[in-house]
């Protein structure tokens, strides 16, 4: 039986060779050819009509937002955009498949040649996009949760006619960090667009993995298995790694890679056989006769281009040189493009940029991680971060008394203002307040003193701290700091 270094030693001959097809629902009221609505978790077979269902003589009629989305995605992602592009019947048959066939895009789709750019251990690493193609959902058969569910399927149709994208990678990925990269930024980038939700959990984006191996050097690819209808990328890299194993492990021990479709068990951690694809499936494609070639003339891409919102890449070297944070901050504050418009719109009327994204980065995602909230449900607004943020520079508070105002502001799910209004606290200035206190605890602990007027000069930091807790906080740290030096050498 092999040892983990043995495998670790096998898999290190081989290189793995990875594409990744990901499908997108757009975020359209209504479907790609027909008027019915698009919204998730209606009634079954409620969002449906003789288009949708496939009824003999029902035409379809192309939903022009659909384009738009699909052209915005595909800029966004660096593709070129095919002025002529041409709808195709992909025939197959599936129960949720009404018409027996899919409106798709074939030989040529609205976008091809786009490209992203990943960070990886060796630096920036461009995966290409072979192409972007609209198409239209099918449905959802059900094999379990209703009534006598016991070898028998249910059909929702409410999906089908649902308008998606497919964004299909070049076999240019060559890990599952990678792979999980690339979809990280993918879908990164489009929520950015706003075309999609990108929600995983209601079928917005789903992602089909084609894994191969071959020995390093080799420039022949291996056979593929494609790993299907993963649901979360954690699961999508987990898949890939099993993947890369098995077909290693099979090679080594003498056997072949069969090229098929796999399913992958996230509670076993493993992938299982679908279904044999040694034949290429035959679509039958052919040009849909209901529907014109679709024309997107330079015009046109014009209007689209100008609805292209800054995307988060260069946002965030703008970000970093505009307001002097660091690329991490960046990151950080780019996570949605809500969350970054919030923190520009605070950055810009806050003294102290930098400490407003310092603040995100340290008292706020500690208090978020320990609520388990994420950044967008936080009860601290960017304009509260930066009132706060002005506050500290002013030195109005310190940071103490912010740490507190920041506890009640979670406790009592309040933004920052409305706490700050309710408590008042204010830092003390005063210079004879703070001797006073300064002379009382000097007083109470005479062996300190001693201590500290004998060499020990590291005592200090326990006046300061004997100070701060007499004051609750809101004494001026650097006031403190500076009397007490006097008091302490006089």
């Amino acid at each position: 039986m092999a040892t983990a270094s043995d495998t670790l030693a096998a898999i290190a001959k081989y290189e793995p060779v990875i594409g990744l097809e990901v499908h997108v629902q757009l975020l359209t009221n209504t479907k790609i050819f027909c008027s019915c609505s698009t919204k998730f978790g209606n009634q079954p077979n409620s969002n449906v009509c003789p288009v949708c269902l496939g009824m003999p003589g029902a035409l379809p009629v192309l939903n022009s937002k659909t384009v738009e989305y699909a052209v915005l995605a595909a800029l966004a992602l660096n593709c070129q955009i095919r002025e002529t592009s041409i709808f195709a019947r992909k025939n197959y048959f599936y129960p949720d498949l009404p018409k027996g066939y899919q409106i798709s895009q074939f030989d040529k789709p609205i976008a091809e040649h786009g490209f992203i750019e990943i960070k990886t251990a060796n630096g920036l690493k461009k995966i290409g996009i072979t192409r972007l193609h609209m198409e239209e959902d099918a449905g959802k058969s059900l094999h379990d949760g209703f009534p006598d569910a016991a070898n028998k399927t249910a059909v929702d149709l409410n999906r089908s006619g649902v308008p998606l994208i497919e964004i299909v990678s070049e076999p240019d990925i060559a890990s599952a960090e990678e792979a999980y990269e690339y979809l990280r930024r993918l879908k990164e980038i489009i929520l950015y667009t706003g075309v999609s939700d990108c929600n995983m959990e209601e079928g917005s984006l789903r992602c089909d993995a084609n894994v191969s191996v071959r020995l390093r050097g080799q420039k022949e690819f291996g056979t593929k298995a494609e790993v299907k209808n993963v649901n979360s990328f954690r699961f999508i890299k987990q898949a890939i790694e099993y993947e890369i194993e098995r077909q290693v492990e099979l090679i080594e021990s003498g056997g072949k890679v069969v090229q098929e479709s796999r399913l992958y068990n996230s509670q076993e951690g493993r992938t299982y056989s679908m279904r044999s694809k040694e034949q290429a499936h035959d679509y039958r494609y052919f040009p849909e006769p209901d529907l014109l070639p679709l024309v997107v003339d330079a015009r046109w891409q014009a209007e689209i281009h100008k609805q292209l919102p800054e995307l988060p890449e260069g946002r965030r070297h703008r970000m970093v040189a505009e307001y002097g944070i660091t690329e991490q901050d960046a990151g950080v504050l780019t996570v949605t493009k809500n969350f970054a418009d919030q923190f520009e719109e605070a950055a810009r009327v806050s003294k102290s940029p930098k400490r407003v994204a310092n603040l995100v980065q340290g008292e706020l995602q500690a208090r978020l991680k320990a609520y388990n909230l994420d950044i967008e449900h936080s009860p601290i607004s960017m304009k509260g971060i930066a009132m706060s943020a002005d506050l500290a520079e002013a030195g109005t508070i310190s940071s103490k008394i912010l740490k507190d105002l920041y506890d009640l502001c979670f406790e009592r799910k309040e933004d920052f203002p409305a706490i700050y209004e309710k408590e008042k606290p204010e830092q003390i200035t005063d210079t004879g307040a703070i001797e006073k206190i300064i002379d009382e605890v000097m007083a109470a602990n005479p062996k300190q003193l001693e201590q500290y007027r004998a060499g020990k000069k590291t005592v200090k930091a326990f006046f300061v701290g004997q100070v701060m807790k007499e004051t609750k906080g809101q004494a001026s740290p650097g006031l403190v700091n500076e009397l007490l030096e006097k008091k302490l050498e006089g």
